[in-house]
């Protein structure tokens, strides 16, 4: 077996031993929009890059940089190589975690230039449990408590994943313009 991935751009990947040179947006948009959230387990197909989109599109709504905008957008970037495991069992995986870490890492360098700070880590976090929050009683079942505020409205229309890809580098074009 090969000790790499093949994307869809055609680089060699090694997700073990990853090279920031070879991490490239198109592969990101286009594999992310072809992940399904919720391992499969949700009433409609509902992408990674669609999630990803709407955490983007609530951290402008709530007024966040757009280096914020980018990490929300780039927060689930390191599935495009790694594919991703469901929270229970991800959890009694550390090495994976490890793994999935340090790559999220390198991309937030190649792209945001550093790590998340601390603070923004917590807002990017406070704006993926909401939307994850969401995710699930939209799409899975219905959800105890009080839903989180958001800024923006949700709509959950299955959207051909060319349209999801080229949204997704819309909005990464027009935020790390701004960026540099």
């Amino acid at each position: 077996m090969s000790e790499f991935i093949t994307t869809y751009t055609g680089k060699h990947f090694k997700p073990t031993d990853p090279d920031p040179e070879l991490i490239d947006i198109p592969d990101i948009a286009h594999a992310l929009s072809l992940i399904c959230r919720g391992n499969g387990h949700v009433k409609i197909f509902w992408s990674v890059g669609q999630h990803c989109i709407c955490c983007a599109k609530e951290a402008v709504a709530r007024g966040l940089s757009d280096r914020m905008v980018l990490a929300c957008l780039l927060h689930d970037a390191s599935e495009c190589y790694m594919s991703d495991v469901p929270s229970p069992f991800k959890k009694t995986l550390p090495e994976y975690q490890e793994q999935e870490a340090y790559l999220l890492h390198l991309i937030y360098e190649k792209f945001l230039g550093s790590d998340l700070s601390a603070q923004e880590q917590a807002q990017l976090e406070e704006i993926d449990h909401a939307m994850l929050w969401y995710d699930l009683d939209g799409l899975l079942e219905k959800q105890d408590g009080e839903p989180p505020k958001l800024h923006i409205e949700l709509d959950y229309t299955v959207e051909p994943f060319a349209k999801v890809e080229a949204e997704y580098i819309r909005i990464f074009e027009k935020y790390s313009r701004s960026e540099k």
